[in-house]
């Protein structure tokens, strides 16, 4: 338990540190390692929780830059997508579960690899389906940063802009999927305890992160963590 408890904590400040640094990041890169260690259905909620205080903190340093309109219409589809999220955690087997989630990493990383500044700019319709599939994927994995960070990527928005609608993004989906997590009691004795050992360490991430911001090139550093994200989508497809 110990040794559980250990390896998460670091998890989450690394992946908090990231997230600080490029605007995401957080769940792609907790959710697949901590489901690991203690299982999908302790994971998902845990990740949840933990997702929506480092959202909270980030949206706060972001807030001048948000664009309401847009985190609105993304905001909106999810809403829909995360109770059937959810519902597919709860009702569908977990050796499926994580192959899908590998592929979801898989293709997300391919797509930033092969196309890092978006290959054109797509319509603003499309926020309301990579919306509703964000919350599905928010709702069972806690991983809905994929498809809002391909339609961001295409719709080219600046830089500072794109981490605030990010940040807002995921704050609203996390908390509706926290919500949905606690109608379906899935926030056990269990989730707690790894979530208030892991809250420090979560903000120190954010405060170490927020120190580092104005030295690294951001789009390198993008790179690296799509690389991580690759490596983090094959070992979940190959086990």
């Amino acid at each position: 338990m110990a040794t559980t408890l250990v390896t998460t904590i670091v998890i989450v400040f690394l992946a908090a540190l990231v997230q600080t640094l490029s605007g995401f990041g957080f769940a792609l890169l907790v959710m697949p390692l901590i489901t690991i260690i203690v299982g999908l259905r302790t994971a998902a909620p845990l990740v949840a929780v933990t997702g929506l205080t480092l959202y909270g903190v980030n949206l706060i340093r972001y807030r001048q830059a948000i664009h309401v309109r847009r985190v609105l219409r993304l905001g909106a589809a999810s809403i829909i997508g995360v109770p059937v999220g959810v519902w597919a955690l709860a009702n569908v087997d977990e050796s499926i579960i994580r192959p899908l989630l590998g592929i979801v990493l898989l293709t997300y990383a391919a797509y930033r690899l092969i196309h890092p500044s978006g290959a054109r700019v797509c319509s603003r319709h499309w926020a309301y389906p990579a919306g509703f599939i964000a919350g599905c994927l928010g709702g069972a994995y806690n991983t809905s940063g994929p498809p809002v960070i391909v339609y961001g990527s295409l719709r080219r928005w600046p830089k500072e802009e794109f981490r605030a609608v990010l940040q807002a993004f995921f704050f609203v989906s996390a908390l509706f999927a926290v919500a949905s997590h606690a109608v379906a009691r899935h926030l056990t004795t269990k989730v707690w305890t790894f979530y208030g050992c892991a809250v420090p360490a979560l903000l120190l991430g954010v405060f170490i992160g927020s120190r580092m911001d104005s030295r690294l090139k951001r789009d390198r550093f993008r790179t690296i963590v799509t690389g991580m994200i690759l490596v983090l989508g094959l070992s979940l497809v190959l086990s």
